[in-house]
């Protein structure tokens, strides 16, 4: 068996292409990739400006102790500009956000004024004062997002900020998604004794499109040979990367991994990890293929560690892992040695510390303990059982940022 950190290096070493770039328009592109880096076309701000509403003078009418009068010649309110420039003696009323008048560089908050008709009184300021200079923010030509960064409403407030109503974006991958066994039932229709649902189709499409990426549905194929040829020969033409779940253990009836050595190629199978050790990974024809475990649990982490990082790094994102972190276990913690066990668990923060508990039982099979959990505990290939207060790692569920 291949270890988990191997089988993640062995797949990204193997996923060097990436999808082509395609010009989208800003308010479509909210969790896409940037394939192209966004550069200022100017300033941000464009211009000095005032940051408060108060009152524009010249730093050399502020007095250095004691008070002053000036005579206020003008309002300016927010996205108005001053024709003239200021003259000694004299301030603006001006409105946060307001450009700078000529002959102005400070700004006096209206609360510390007093004023008495077009006249003020002003106290000692700092000269530059409650200014907010030109470029401060961005400057011209300046990268604002890096390329490989998925775009969160941040970003879009940023880019639009600069004029920009089009982003160049990495294509989404295509995911071909199907069930297999003649346990399988697909929601909605009869259910025969002995069958289940079909969970993991859903869960699959749902992890797809979190990812970034475009789900191709191709339903479930039987336990038969020719059909399940032809719904991967199918998926394969349709798609970037062909994910199948169940079929890949040692049973009988489990016949992925021998159509797939037929049409295609298998890179590696099981991974030392609980749950989730049969896995086969490789190809078919140009598509990336991975073979997840039937049990659901088990199908979502092994996308979770895998395919996760691999839909990512084709869209060039920058970031393919979710940031890990310690947290202190709050119950004892079984554990067998030589393998890689992700526990699902709840976190959280008490009196200043990360605590950590499971969600009760861990059976691959019991989907809804990942409906409880929060994150994953990480035990790695050569601890123990762990014991109550003791320092575990933890990973978040959810994509990184």
């Amino acid at each position: 068996m291949i270890s988990v950190r191997d089988a993640q290096n062995h797949i990204l070493a193997r996923v060097t292409e990436r999808t082509p770039p395609e010009l989208i328009a800003l308010t479509d592109a909210l969790g896409r990739v940037l394939a192209e880096p966004v550069r200022a076309p100017f300033d941000v701000p464009p211009t000095d400006n005032s940051a408060v509403d108060g009152y524009a003078v010249a730093g050399d009418d502020v007095p250095a102790a004691g008070t002053r009068q000036l005579a206020v010649v003008a309002d300016l309110p927010a996205g108005s500009v001053f024709a003239g420039a200021l003259a000694r003696g004299q301030a603006i009323r001006i409105m946060t956000g307001a450009p700078m008048p000529a002959g102005a560089d400070t700004v006096l908050p209206q609360e510390v004024v007093a004023r008495v008709g077009d006249r003020i009184t002003i106290a000692p300021i700092a000269r530059g004062a409650n200014v907010r200079l030109r470029g401060e923010d961005v400057r011209t030509g300046a990268v604002v997002v890096e390329a490989g960064t998925a775009l969160r409403p941040q970003e879009l407030g940023l880019i639009a900020s600069l004029g920009l109503t089009t982003v160049v974006v990495a294509q989404r991958p295509r995911v071909a998604v199907l069930s297999t066994g003649d346990e399988v039932a697909e929601p909605g229709g009869p259910r025969k004794p002995g069958q289940i649902y079909d969970a993991n189709r859903f869960t699959l499409r749902g992890l797809c499109e979190q990812s970034g990426a475009r789900p191709i549905d191709l339903g479930v194929v039987p336990d038969e040979r020719e059909a399940l040829r032809a719904r991967l020969l199918e998926a394969a033409a349709a798609a970037d990367v062909v994910i199948t779940s169940g079929g890949v253990s040692v049973g009988v009836y489990d016949l992925v991994k021998a159509v797939l050595a037929e049409i295609g190629g298998i890179d590696f199978w099981q991974v030392a990890m609980q749950p989730g050790r049969p896995l086969a990974v490789g190809r078919i024809g140009a598509a990336h293929f991975f073979g997840l475990p039937g049990n659901p649990v088990a199908s979502m982490l092994t996308f979770l560690l895998f395919v996760r990082p691999a839909l990512l790094a084709m869209a060039g994102r920058r970031r393919l892992f979710p940031e890990a972190w310690s947290a202190r276990a709050a119950e004892a913690m079984p554990k067998k040695r030589g393998r890689r066990e992700f526990k699902r668990g709840v976190a959280r923060l008490e009196d200043g510390v990360w605590t950590v508990r499971t969600t009760g039982p861990q059976g691959s099979g019991i989907l809804s303990s990942m409906v409880a959990g929060n994150c994953l505990v990480v035990l790695e290939e050569d601890r123990g059982d762990v014991a109550p207060g003791e320092m575990v790692t933890i990973e978040p569920l959810g994509p990184p940022e």
